[in-house]
C-alpha cells in the first residue's frame, strides 16, 4: 500500500469542502480530535475523574 500522492491528496480535500462546506470542518476536525482524545485514554486505563456539581437548596 502506498501514501497518496500530493495531488490525488488536493483532490480529496476538494471533495470533503465541496461535501461538507468551508464551515463545517472545524467542527468536524474538533470532533475527531476528541475522539481520538478520548480513545487514547481508554487505551491508557485513566478515567475522568466526575465533576461533583453541588446544588444548593
Amino acid at each position: 500500500m502506498h501514501f497518496p500522492l500530493p495531488w490525488q491528496l488536493l483532490i480529496i480535500l476538494l471533495i470533503i469542502l465541496l461535501l461538507f462546506g468551508a464551515s463545517k470542518l472545524p467542527e468536524i476536525g474538533r470532533g475527531l480530535g476528541e475522539g481520538i482524545r478520548n480513545f487514547k485514554k481508554a487505551l491508557s486505563g485513566e478515567e475522568e475523574k466526575g465533576k461533583e456539581i453541588k446544588k444548593e437548596d
